[in-house]
């Protein structure tokens, strides 16, 4: 949960305001890190289950409201005479709430649908095949938080082809990380599982977001 957290806050604080060109590809600085929170979520999933994956999403939601209201206050606050920095965090922290919103109901979103199409993969494959519920759970999340997030953001301020473009472009990278991640994934996964003795399967579990049930 910890190490979950600390993903999602470093990418969005840190690698949010910068593009970044490699190879001739131009894309957000945040979304090398950002799919690590998915990778993360398919692991507390496939171990200990979607209830209590889902109070782990809870507590990223709840830390980055927290960091975007503090942000918020942070720019807001009447700078000091002899403070000459005010522009330059503005620069970094001062998302419009627009965006600040869009980026929460996304996250929210692609979370809790990476989780529970990990958990029904899980029962219907009987447990084999952990790559393709690894990544098919993520082309399904991060395909719900592209389309959710780039909209909302920039509907009306970038052109509809604009808006396209990087989020496809965004949506295949993160895709693709998660794929290259895969051997890490299965190493991950088999430690905790011996290491706890659980592999949990959610044959009856609720799979409504809104609980703190495990």
């Amino acid at each position: 949960m910890a190490a979950f957290v600390a993903v999602l806050l470093c990418s969005n604080v840190i690698g949010s305001q910068k593009v970044a060109q490699a190879f001739g590809f131009e894309f957000g600085a945040g979304i090398l890190f950002f799919p690590i929170s998915y990778i993360f979520g398919d692991i507390l999933t496939e171990v200990y289950g979607y209830a209590r994956a889902r109070k782990v999403v809870w507590a990223g939601f709840s830390a980055l409201v927290f960091a975007s209201l503090m942000a918020w206050v942070i720019v807001m606050l009447p700078p000091a005479t002899n403070f000459r920095n005010q522009a330059a965090l503005e620069t970094i922290f001062g998302s419009t709430p627009r965006i600040a919103l869009a980026s929460l109901f996304a996250f929210w979103c692609g979370e809790f649908c990476n989780s529970f199409t990990l958990a029904k993969m899980k029962v219907a494959t009987n447990g084999k095949a952990l790559w393709g519920r690894v990544v098919g759970s993520t082309v399904v999340g991060e395909l719900v938080d592209s389309c959710i997030f780039y909209p909302l953001a920039f509907l009306g301020v970038w052109e509809i082809s604009t808006i396209i473009t990087i989020m496809l472009h965004n949506y295949l990278l993160k895709v693709l990380w998660e794929i290259m991640c895969t051997p890490i994934t299965y190493k991950i996964v088999a430690f905790l599982k011996r290491a706890e003795n659980e592999d949990y399967f959610d044959t009856g579990t609720n799979f409504t977001p809104f609980s703190l049930e495990a």
